[in-house]
């Protein structure tokens, strides 16, 4: 009698949502941003993806705690020091950057659990 072998499928982890984390950084980027310009008297461009590019501080105690609106995407906690100490000098640099460590994370995450 012959005997069939049927392949397991391959687990295949799931593309890093690069698109997703951008998005939810930007938004809570930008209102991080408007609010601190309100407060400082600052004026800013209208329109967000202005806002992104412009040279205004973001502190990394604020982006420490924008993590969060990401922590539901990638499904595990972000660790703080993804954040670069000292902040960022423009939201779309904090974006850059946040989003390759928090790749690396979730790397280190789904290589560790195959």
């Amino acid at each position: 009698m012959a005997t069939t072998t049927i392949p397991r499928p391959s687990a295949t982890a799931a593309a890093f949502p690069r698109a997703a984390v951008e998005a939810a950084l930007r938004d809570e980027l930008i209102k991080a941003i408007k609010m601190e310009a309100s407060i400082k008297g600052i004026p800013l461009p209208s329109a967000p993806a202005e806002i992104a590019q412009a040279a205004v501080h973001v502190d990394s105690l604020v982006t420490v705690g924008i993590l969060c609106v990401v922590e539901p995407i990638v499904e595990f906690e972000l660790p703080e020091n993804v954040v670069r100490t000292g902040g960022y000098p423009s939201a779309q640099a904090a974006i850059e950057h946040l989003t390759q460590q928090i790749e690396k994370q979730w790397i280190k995450r789904k290589v560790s659990r195959t």
